[in-house]
């Protein structure tokens, strides 16, 4: 369409973590035709009307030669799956609203396997699939059920140009003639049978019964007359009334009927075929078989073996046979007891492919990387011209049982952490350190994809701690690199105390050295530590981490690598190690513009040159190229687990709390050491309910410093970049909003509200909800109902007190501390809005604390002093710390940044 109308957005589709499928509008980079926009309102507005069914089944009768988004294409070809299936039933008329169309688990699985990239594709599953057939039925159902009219009236409404099926049915069959080998026969169905199939008698039939009624009987034949218009087969068929008759037909004109079978379907004939010919499986194909027996070494560079094959369905096939085929005319030949469809064209180049795969086994193969390429661009191999179904690649023993394992981490054998190791690994845990250890022996660079909160910084250190070599065993092992978000430096080392302090790491990072400036690093000094972690910012800063030829560079929150023009990109690429492994919490198969610089750090050249794989995404715009090839590509090398699986739930706890560390920024820090400074001046000559009410307002100071500089000032401007806790949650948050997730922010400070709901709009491009003191009850409620509804609303803040009565958001999957109050019962309290008994999903509880800081000591104390948590603090609050002496107090508060 030529005609462009004058809009930057674009209908697109999110999908859920309960599976709910959401159209919303999206921002595009293109204008939009004019015939696209118009079907995009209809079925938005017909989502708005009546819920997901209406507009699926819009979608799905829809003219499928409009553009549409790729996501909001893959629900139009699933519901126009269901859609074709409707109009090819003859008994549709008497069924009516009491249809019923049998789902296909195998064309579920093919459009998973074809999935386009779209928020929440994860989710999606043949049991989603099957939810959406059903719906599908019932949405259609009701439709028919409302409607006065004829189904086919009904359908034509949606699609004017639908060719629903007639009656008359076409078959083919093999004959055991050796003259005339096909046999052909038309018929017309009667109605159903007592078991609900259709009966079917000879159409020589309607011409007896139809003499009284010459109407009914044009109206059968109509499908006829409508292929006869393009067909010179079918029209002969009728002037000579050999239609009405079985025939025994020559090879050639069973060819002939078989090539015009897509237009008898278009005209609403049902032809019953030959599977041989359904399958595609009556032409000559090469098959590439690849890695059949184990190379000397290992790795993508490793060259394996490549044997390639002419076949005829699973059936070996001579290059000499194969040319004789093409001194055959067009058509049908018959050979090794199969019906072989002969185009000399496609033959031609079927066996040049074979000759030019042959010539490549003989000089040593291909590299696992070239032969894993195939799956994406066969043609840099097997040739341009080469169509698909002409060729396929299959996997040898050797090969076949990697990738298994592979794809399955529970058919990897388990490999145990140490002693040393001091975590209880959760059993997919184990199965993740299994995977990362079956990856580091193969020499495969690896993504840890697990959804937050399972626990990818444990599953990495437990592989440490399988490669960590015995004292005094180093034998020249080099040290690993491990580059993470700056706020994410103090997670790192707090659970290396906690769950690994026997391995020897260096934060290279000036917040974290006594001298607060980072020396140049030899190599032989770190060859003396077993990791070095840095952020990525420093990494351009500091010679000696790009000099140094590292073991494994891991990178933490990778999304960061996913702009390959950036000098930070550029700068980790080009670090030197042996292996690499990146961690996400995102699904980064479903952000095809990112996923390319994400795989050139894991395993460069796997995906092609930058320029090769934008020539590939524009063929996959164009319709030329799938989305599965792509899949089945980077599977191997991508573990991901959700907290939704199976697998994983039954192994999580009710509530998974995790400590979120966020570092003060230059501003915080300041204003925090001036006020350490005051509260020694003041602290000792205060007395009794005056140092009492010292410690408490001093508390509350700096509680306001670590949350914003503004908030303490007053200044109300809160600049996100002036707040390390804003960082952290900006970080958290995306995460949250690629996976379409709902998370509640508590906060026990009223003027932080509102200021922490606009950040958070901005951070998931929608506005969110907030609840205060200053919040009406009946307000209140709706807000809550507008939360719990189907609609995607991504967050709410609530100031503590408030949130922790009387409210239900069992929507949330996450919940974020952002500010302590220190007191459990009160937290839990709070956490409980979004859990409740019985529901399904798992909650992510994010209690966030400032480093060095009095956030982090009084934490610790907690945590040591459990019976202190639980048995004063439940009943008195805060009050607890004032009852410390001074140099406890001071020590407390002082900045212990280490």
């Amino acid at each position: 369409m030529t005609d462009m109308a004058g809009t930057r957005q674009s209908l697109s589709v999110s999908i859920m973590p309960d599976q709910t499928i959401v159209p919303e509008w999206a921002e595009t980079r293109q204008y939009v035709a004019k015939s696209r926009r118009q079907l995009e309102e209809a079925v938005y507005s017909a989502y708005l009307s009546g819920g997901r069914g209406d507009w699926l089944v819009l979608a799905g009768f829809s003219d499928k030669n409009i553009p549409l988004s790729a996501e909001l294409d893959f629900f139009r070809q699933v519901a126009g799956d269901f859609a074709d299936a409707v109009c090819r039933m003859p008994e549709i008329e008497d069924l009516r609203e009491a249809i019923s169309v049998p789902a296909d688990p195998e064309v579920f699985d093919r459009h998973m396997e074809n999935l386009p990239p779209m928020p929440g594709a994860e989710y999606v599953d043949r049991a989603f699939l099957h939810g959406l057939w059903q719906t599908l039925h019932e949405a259609f159902s009701r439709a028919i059920e409302a409607w006065p009219g004829s189904v086919e009236a009904y359908i034509r409404s949606l699609r004017p140009d639908a060719q629903l099926v007639g009656r008359v049915y076409f078959h083919l069959v093999e004959n055991t003639r050796t003259d005339d080998p096909f046999a052909f026969l038309a018929t017309y169905a009667t109605g159903l049978d007592a078991e609900g199939n259709s009966r079917h008698v000879p159409l020589r039939h309607a011409l007896e019964t139809g003499k009284d009624s010459e109407d009914e009987l044009y109206h059968m034949l109509s499908t006829v007359y409508r292929a006869a218009e393009k067909s010179e087969l079918v029209r002969e068929l009728i002037d000579t009334g050999d239609l009405f008759h079985p025939l025994f037909w020559s090879s050639q004109k069973a060819f002939a009927f078989l090539q015009e079978i897509p237009l008898y379907e278009a005209a609403g004939i049902l032809c019953r075929i030959p599977n041989w010919w359904k399958a595609k499986s009556a032409a000559i194909r090469m098959d590439l078989q690849i890695g059949d027996s184990s190379p000397s070494q290992l790795g993508l560079d490793a060259l394996i073996t490549c044997s390639p094959k002419l076949l005829i369905g699973d059936e070996a096939l001579s290059p000499d046979e194969a040319g004789r085929l093409l001194e055959a005319a067009e058509g049908l030949s018959f050979i090794k007891n199969k019906w072989v469809a002969v185009d000399p064209i496609r033959l031609e180049e079927t066996l040049a492919a074979y000759e030019r795969a042959e010539a490549m086994a003989k000089k040593g193969g291909l590299t696992l990387k070239e032969a894993m390429q195939l799956q994406l661009q066969p043609e840099k191999v097997l040739g341009d011209d080469l169509e698909d179904a002409a060729y396929s690649v299959s996997n040898g023993r050797w090969l076949q049982s990697v990738m298994e394992r592979l794809k399955q981490p529970a058919h990897i054998s388990r490999v145990a952490p140490t002693s040393r190791f001091k975590a209880e690994l959760r059993p997919y845990q184990q199965e993740g350190v299994n995977w990362l250890y079956f990856h580091h022996k193969m020499g495969f660079g690896a993504c840890l994809a697990d959804d937050m909160g399972l626990g990818k910084t444990v599953e990495i250190l437990a592989l440490l701690d399988v490669l960590k070599p015995n004292p005094g065993g180093r034998n020249g092992q080099k040290a690993d690199l491990l580059v993470v978000p700056a706020s994410l430096v103090s997670n790192w080392a707090a659970e290396i105390e906690r769950f690994f302090p026997d391995l020897s790491y260096l934060p290279a990072h000036p917040a974290m050295q006594q001298n607060k400036r980072m020396r140049a690093r030899d190599e032989k000094t770190l060859d003396g530590y077993d990791l070095v972690i840095t952020t990525y910012g420093l990494i351009q800063r500091y010679e000696w981490l790009r000099a140094y030829p590292w073991r494994y560079v891991i990178l933490d929150e990778a999304q960061a690598i996913k702009n390959p023009a950036t000098r930070q990109t550029r700068a980790l690429k080009a670090l030197n190690s042996s292996n690499r492994i990146i961690l996400t919490g995102t699904p980064i198969e479903n952000r095809l513009s990112d996923l390319w610089s994400l795989f050139d750090f894991l395993n460069p050249g796997l995906l092609g040159t930058a320029a090769e794989f934008k020539s590939y995404m524009k063929q996959l715009e164009k319709g030329e190229k799938d989305h599965g090839s792509l899949r089945r590509l980077v599977r191997p090398f991508i573990l991901r687990r959700l907290k939704t699986d199976k697998d994983v739930i039954s192994d999580l706890p009710e509530k998974v709390e995790m400590k979120s560390y966020a570092r003060l920024t230059q501003k915080q820090l300041l204003l925090y050491q001036r006020m350490v400074e005051q509260l020694v001046e003041a602290i000792e000559t205060a007395e009794g309910i005056e140092r009492k009410g010292l410690v408490l307002s001093s508390l509350m100071k700096f509680k306001q410093i670590c949350n914003h500089p503004d908030q303490y000032l007053g200044t109300g401007e809160f600049d996100p970049a002036a707040s390390g806790k804003f960082a952290r949650l900006k970080e958290i948050c995306e995460t949250i909003h690629e996976k379409r997730e709902r998370v509640l922010v508590f906060t026990q400070f009223k003027e932080m509200v509102l200021p922490l709901a606009g950040f958070l709009e901005q951070v998931f491009g929608r506005p969110g909800l907030f609840i205060h003191g200053g919040v009406p009850v009946g307000e209140r409620k709706k807000r809550v109902e507008q939360f719990q509804a189907a609609g995607y609303t991504p967050f709410m803040v609530l100031s503590l007190k408030t949130g922790g009565v009387g409210l239900n958001l069992t929507r949330a999957g996450h919940v974020i501390h952002f500010d302590r109050w220190w007191n459990p019962a009160v937290e839990n309290q709070a956490t409980d809005r979004a859990f409740r008994i019985g529901q399904k999903k798992n909650v992510m509880v994010h209690k966030f604390l400032t480093q060095g800081t009095v956030e982090e000591k009084i934490d610790r104390m907690l945590e040591s002093k459990q019976t202190l948590a639980e048995d004063v603090i439940g009943d008195t609050g805060e009050a607890w710390i004032t009852e410390m002496d001074n140099q406890d107090l001071i020590d407390t508060f002082r900045l212990g940044l280490t």
